[in-house]
C-alpha cells in the first residue's frame, strides 16, 4: 500500500511556475500560450496551434498524460459517460460525466480505492491502494470536458464524489480545486468537497481560501447506526462532526449538505427522518439532505429502499422543516451511479443487514 508514487511529472502535474522553469529560454509569451492552450482550450500539446511545431513535440513526449483509458461507456439513455483509466502502477479509478440539456457535472475520484470501510459503497468493499496526484485528479476532469464539448456541453460542477476519501488527500485534492478555479474557470461555488466526516480535513477546508461547497456522507444520525454503516463515525461521532461543520458554516457562510443514502428497513424509519431533520437544524442555515435511493453493488445485499417510500421520507422531512431533494440515479446501468464505483477491484462480500423494526 502506497500514497503516492515518486515518477517523473505528467502533463496536468506542473503549477504554473514549474511550467515556467520548464520552458526556460523560451520567450516569456510562451508561458501563457501554453497555459492557455491546456487549460482553457483543454488541449493537447500537440494542438496548441500558436506553439512552435518543435516545442509541441517537446511537451508531448516530456509531459505524457497519466491516465491511460481502459473503457468508454455510456448509459443506455446517452446523459452519462464512465471512464475507466488505469494509472502508472496499474491502479485503475474511475470517473463520470454527467450531461444535463445545458450543461455537465464531473464526479472526480481523488484515491485508487478508499480506506473508509463504508459496507454499502464498491468503492470501500475493494479497498484502498493510493492517493492520486494533482495532475491525476486534474486529467479526469480535462478529459471528460473534452467528451462534453463534443456534445456541446460545457462542465460547469465539479463533485469530489467518486472513488476516494478527498479529505485524506487534501492537498493534492485543493491544489487541484485551485486548478479548477483558477485556470479551468469554475466559480467556487460550483466545486463540492465530499467527506465521510474526516473532521480535521473539514477544519482545514475551514482556513483554506476558496467558499467551496461541503457535502458530509452522513447515512445515519445516531452513533450507534452510523459507527455500523459509517465506521469513521467511532473515531469521529456526529456531536464532534456537527461541531466541525457548524464552524465550516461561520467562516464560509455556505450551507452543508447531508447525504443519505436509503437503505430498506435501516435508515428510512419515521424515526430516522426526525432525527435526521433534528440534526438538519442544529446548522444555521439548516442543513440540505440529498436523499440517494440505495444503488445495488456486490458486496452489500441488503437493497434499497423502494422509490415511493424515498419520496414518503422526504415529505416527512419536509414536513418536520427539513429541505429535502430525491437525488436521481443517473448511470446505474453502466454501474456509474453514487457509490457503484469500484474500477473492476474485488470486493469484499458482507452480510445482508437485517432490517430494524420501523419505529
Amino acid at each position: 500500500m502506497t500514497s503516492t508514487l515518486t515518477k517523473a511529472p505528467t502533463r496536468y502535474d506542473l503549477t504554473r511556475d514549474e511550467f515556467g522553469e520548464l520552458l526556460n529560454g523560451e520567450p516569456r509569451y510562451r508561458l501563457d500560450q501554453v497555459w492557455a492552450g491546456l487549460y482553457e482550450q483543454l488541449a493537447d500539446p500537440a494542438d496548441i496551434t500558436n506553439l512552435p511545431k518543435a516545442l509541441r513535440a517537446r511537451l508531448d513526449d516530456e509531459l505524457p498524460l497519466a491516465l491511460d483509458l481502459v473503457t468508454e461507456s455510456v448509459s443506455d439513455n446517452g446523459d452519462t459517460v464512465k471512464f475507466l483509466w488505469e494509472l502508472d502502477g496499474g491502479s485503475r479509478v474511475e470517473t463520470v460525466l454527467m450531461l444535463y440539456p445545458d450543461r455537465a457535472t464531473v464526479c472526480v475520484s481523488s484515491q485508487a480505492g478508499c480506506a473508509m470501510a463504508c459496507g454499502f459503497c464498491a468503492t470501500g468493499q475493494a479497498g484502498f491502494t493510493r492517493h492520486l496526484t494533482t495532475g491525476e485528479i486534474v486529467e479526469q476532469v480535462v478529459r471528460a470536458a473534452r467528451t462534453a464539448r463534443a456534445s456541446d456541453r460545457r462542465v460547469s460542477n465539479i463533485v469530489f464524489m467518486g472513488m476516494g476519501e478527498p479529505m485524506a488527500n487534501l492537498e493534492r485534492v485543493w491544489s487541484a480545486t485551485e486548478r479548477f478555479h483558477g485556470d479551468i474557470g469554475l466559480s467556487a461555488r460550483h466545486i463540492t468537497i465530499s467527506t465521510v466526516g474526516i473532521i480535521p480535513g473539514i477544519r482545514a477546508l475551514k482556513d483554506l481560501p476558496l467558499p467551496v461547497n461541503l457535502a458530509v456522507s452522513l447515512h445515519a444520525a445516531n452513533d450507534v447506526l452510523r459507527n455500523e454503516l459509517v465506521p469513521i463515525n467511532k473515531r469521529y461521532p456526529i456531536d464532534d462532526l456537527l461541531d466541525a461543520c457548524a464552524e465550516y458554516l461561520e467562516v464560509k457562510n455556505r450551507r452543508v449538505s447531508f447525504e443519505w443514502a436509503m437503505i430498506d428497513g435501516v435508515n428510512d424509519r419515521p424515526s430516522d427522518a426526525e432525527e435526521l431533520a433534528e440534526l438538519c437544524w442544529k446548522l444555521r442555515p439548516s442543513a440540505h439532505v440529498n436523499l440517494i435511493p440505495l444503488n445495488p453493488t456486490p458486496g452489500y445485499p441488503t437493497r434499497g429502499t423502494p422509490l415511493k417510500r424515498v419520496y414518503e421520507f422526504r415529505d416527512r422531512l419536509e414536513e418536520l422543516g427539513a429541505n429535502a431533494t430525491v437525488r436521481r440515479n443517473r448511470g446505474t446501468d453502466i454501474d456509474a451511479a453514487c457509490g457503484q464505483l469500484a474500477a473492476g477491484q474485488a470486493v469484499t462480500l458482507g452480510k445482508k443487514r437485517t432490517a430494524s423494526p420501523s419505529t
